[in-house]
């Protein structure tokens, strides 16, 4: 993703800063998408593994990234708090 693009977006609901998912962050989420227990802000089952996926600062929120055009929809956030073993930084 392009750095200035980065440096702009942030969160819709709590204006928090964003960056990059980290390896070992993708592969929690990506563990808990198949097992089939991630959801999305609205409740919707998250179905299809994330490619890549830009954080909040606190790592409390996950928003994907498809096809690299990042989704900043409230409803599509994911809560990290509904994946055990994510790693908070």
């Amino acid at each position: 993703m392009d750095k200035r693009l980065l440096d702009i977006l942030c969160c819709p609901v709590s204006k928090s800063p964003l960056r990059m998912l980290g390896a070992a962050e993708l592969d929690a989420l990506n563990r808990a998408v198949a097992a089939d227990r991630l959801l999305n802000a609205a409740g919707t089952r998250i179905a299809a593994p994330l490619a890549a996926g830009l954080v909040t600062r606190d790592a409390g929120t996950v928003y994907r990234l498809d096809d690299g055009i990042p989704v900043m929809l409230a409803d599509e956030a994911i809560a990290t708090a509904q994946v055990e073993d994510f790693p908070r930084t």
